[in-house]
């Protein structure tokens, strides 16, 4: 079996490499080309257990399983931990076990900050904002200047102590030139970005309840995984023109839909999946150049189709540590 680390899963494969293996994810989620059930939550008191099974095409098999501790924040520590283990489809056997964390923040940020504003923010765009400085953040940040020509990095959280270290560790890892921007709130963020990227653990909503300071611009929306979670305030769907998700348990999974859907300030036919627009919309500029929102909660397709990518490239590269199982 084989053992992949932080950084053998960040050598094995390239960002466009990922944004492509997230891409034809979609196709085989368009394609129902997948047995993947529902997440399975366990929540006990502050603590969370997340597992993710799914099977791919009958021929890839895998799970990913995290634990996400809200109060690690307080700590210094990632709120999310976990490993994804790849099995044999034929036998069952473990083939792979590999970092969750870095797996994880590596097909979230293709997901949003990559793939999810390349098809949904104009290719003009030169300002991002992001709010919640960890590291699903950070992935965003390093797609997002991947896909657009970014000349400045707004950055928020509400741990403020939390926001100059990010910045150092975030010019090292992203091209010279871009200037970075530590905001007060969220409202200066809002004002000098085009695209805001939403990556926090909040109940309540992290932008201000502003519509004419949020119309215009281009949300990626990533942190709400649980109905109780909500990052987008309700002035938000008064504005906004086009609202894609990547899958359909989104719309009840994430606060930030599922609220605003049972309120009755959104209806279901705004909703549009992303995979679909991707490989149907005929006129994408026109989308681009109104109000959009991409609120992603990840699926386990996305998980076992990268997960694979980086097993082969390990494979090939002779990376990682073989242990007897």
């Amino acid at each position: 079996m084989l053992i992949l680390g932080e950084q053998d899963i960040l050598k094995a494969a390239s960002l466009d490499e990922v944004m492509a293996a997230i891409e034809k994810s979609y196709a085989i989620y368009a394609d129902k080309r997948y047995f993947m059930p529902h997440r399975i939550h366990v929540d006990y008191k502050n603590k969370n257990l997340l597992y993710m099974p799914c099977i791919v095409d009958d021929a890839l098999m895998g799970t990913k399983y995290l634990t996400i501790m809200p109060e690690n924040i307080e700590k210094r520590l990632p709120s999310l931990d976990g490993l994804m283990i790849l099995n044999d489809y034929d036998n069952g056997k473990p083939l792979c076990v590999m970092n969750g964390t870095t797996l994880t923040a590596l097909r979230t940020g293709a997901v949003g900050g990559g793939v999810g504003l390349r098809h949904t923010a104009p290719d003009s765009v030169s300002t991002v904002g992001l709010i919640g400085t960890g590291v699903q953040g950070f992935y965003q940040l390093k797609y997002a200047v991947h896909v657009r020509k970014v000349k400045k990095i707004c950055l928020f959280d509400a741990y403020a102590k939390n926001m100059e270290g990010f910045a150092a560790r975030l010019k090292d890892a992203i091209p010279a030139g871009i200037e970075i921007k530590l905001c007060k709130d969220s409202t200066e963020l809002l004002r000098e970005s085009e695209v805001i990227i939403t990556t926090t653990t909040a109940t309540s909503p992290v932008l201000p309840e502003d519509p004419a300071l949020l119309k215009g611009k281009h949300y990626i929306a990533v942190g709400s995984y649980k109905p109780t979670m909500r990052e987008l305030p309700d002035a938000l769907y008064s504005v906004v023109d086009h609202i894609f998700i990547d899958a359909a348990i989104a719309t009840e999974e994430s606060g930030d839909l599922s609220q605003p859907l049972a309120s009755g300030i959104l209806s279901e036919d705004r909703i549009k999946s992303l995979g679909d627009y991707i490989h149907n919309e005929k006129n994408k500029d026109a989308v681009k150049n109104s109000t959009t929102l991409f609120k992603t909660v990840g699926i386990g397709i996305f998980d076992v189709v990268v997960a694979d990518l980086i097993y082969r490239r390990a494979l090939q590269d002779g990376a990682g540590h073989n242990v007897a199982f």
